[in-house]
């Protein structure tokens, strides 16, 4: 079972870039972010075509979550998270799918900070780690997947020196980012990738696809029950790279 995550940067706008990659690598369930599109925009019908159904939770121009399977029916669990009624933002949504509980995440971005946006990003966090310690215990296959909006490690990026102001590198959101790992979830990529960059995000600006100047951004959390079906991960490099491709790429593990 491959699952992949990938932040598209606007579904409407890239839709040919994503029906060629699901066509071309045929993953069973993908967690795309970004959506930068209404409810009623959602391209179901397009994807139900190439057969994949899907559940989503759309925003206009920002935000935007959804779950795609193929050839199956994801199961809506959540479309929110939990822990603040009055967060409106498209951020979180969860389904089972062939036995395993699975959320596609876009997590805040927080800059610029310190400020209002840093401490919404932080209590996302918070609230995403309460969550996940509720889900750890259920002692199901689980995946958390998506954009978490933090470089976990200098490792994850290609040079510090120019982002060490922004809220992705700050102690506070990499500590937040530690705290999932606490509790014992397994990041499936640097699992099976200690020694290489992995990077999933290039800016658009400066030439950064170019200069190989990445990010790792896009992440996939395995539970204990899942971490020990885990059998491949990566990052589907070359889409960053076609024609109008969004600033992100596919990153994926496949689990027995």
């Amino acid at each position: 079972m491959k699952i992949a995550t990938y932040n598209i940067n606007n579904i409407n706008k890239r839709l040919s870039n994503l029906l060629r990659w699901l066509e071309a690598r045929e993953p069973d369930v993908v967690c795309l972010q970004e959506l930068k599109c209404t409810d009623v925009m959602f391209p179901s019908k397009q994807l139900s075509a190439i057969g994949y159904e899907a559940v989503w939770k759309g925003q206009k121009s920002w935000n935007g979550v959804a779950i795609l399977a193929k050839e199956r029916e994801p199961v809506l669990t959540r479309d929110s998270l939990p822990g603040d009624p009055d967060d409106i933002q498209s951020r979180y949504i969860e389904a089972a799918i062939n036995g395993i509980l699975i959320a596609s995440i876009y997590l805040p971005n927080g800059n610029p900070q310190p400020g209002p946006k840093f401490n919404y990003k932080l209590a996302w966090f918070e609230r995403l780690r309460s969550h996940a310690s509720d889900l750890w215990k259920m002692d199901v296959p689980a995946v958390l997947a998506g954009d978490l909006n933090v470089v976990p490690t200098d490792f994850d990026i290609y040079n510090t020196r120019s982002w060490l102001n922004n809220a992705l590198l700050q102690p506070e959101s990499r500590s937040a980012f530690g705290k999932l790992l606490q509790q014992g979830w397994i990041d499936a990529v640097r699992e099976l990738h200690p020694d290489e960059p992995m990077y999933s995000f290039w800016h658009y600006m400066r030439n950064s696809w170019e200069r190989d100047a990445g990010l790792r951004l896009d992440i996939l959390l395995l539970s204990k029950a899942a971490s020990k079906r885990l059998r491949s991960a990566g990052v589907d490099r070359d889409v960053r790279g076609h024609s109008n491709a969004s600033d992100h790429a596919p990153t994926w593990a496949e689990l027995d």
